[in-house]
């Protein structure tokens, strides 16, 4: 009823009754930096809500090499996508920082989505916006330079962050991009003597998105 996420989620049009459903179904755990919440072929036990933090959403290659897709910010839903397929995680997710987050039980959110229009619907337009933007990124991500694919995470990362700065390791960074760690510390080097951006130690700060936005080719 109090969460100040959830008017950004998928449950942010519920009613009280719904609310307290929800409440009644849910549990909520800390969880620490790099403390993983599902593993790439592992059985869906049921949804996490972000309440608080962000979690990298990433499969791995055959030499073991992360290629990170999305990042979930606060209010996000994840893990429910696996259940309409039946099938074991194709992704794994990790918090990318101090998260807060609730999990409900694969029974309970099923049961929720048959009996909840609003939620059916919201998941139906997700997962239609999903698409259309996956699709914008893994072309953007196959078609552009990596200097150009820099340009166009940051500008995605930046409307993750919001006003906070972006606050990922180099090595996020780069699976992110599609780069080797050594490229991307090279470019970031470059758009912060071409003032596209401020390093402050590990974070970065977008101090000419029109330039970004130029580069990326958006």
């Amino acid at each position: 009823m109090n969460c100040g996420a959830r008017s950004s989620s998928l449950l942010g049009s519920f009613c009280d009754h719904s609310l307290e459903e929800v409440n009644s179904m849910k549990t909520c755990a800390y969880y620490k930096k790099n403390q993983p919440l599902f593993v790439e072929g592992s059985l869906q036990r049921g949804v996490y809500c972000l309440n608080q933090g962000k979690v990298k959403v990433f499969t791995r290659g055959d030499e073991g090499k992360e290629q990170i897709i999305h990042i979930a910010k606060e209010g996000e839903i994840i893990g429910f996508r696996a259940m309409f397929s039946g099938e074991p995680y194709k992704v794994s997710a990790t918090t990318l920082e101090e998260s807060n987050i609730c999990f409900i039980a694969k029974e309970d959110f099923l049961n929720m989505i048959d009996t909840n229009p609003a939620l059916r619907n919201g998941i139906m337009q997700e997962l239609s916006k999903e698409l259309g933007d996956r699709a914008v990124f893994i072309t953007n991500m196959a078609q552009k330079s990596v200097r150009e694919r820099l340009a166009f995470s940051l500008l995605i990362l930046g409307d993750i962050y919001g006003a906070e700065e972006i606050n990922l390791t180099r090595e996020d960074l780069a699976n992110f991009v599609g780069t080797a760690t050594e490229t991307l510390i090279r470019l970031l080097k470059d758009f912060k003597d071409e003032e596209m951006i401020e390093i402050h130690t590990r974070k970065i700060e977008i101090i000419n998105k029109q330039k970004l936005l130029h580069l990326a080719g958006k």
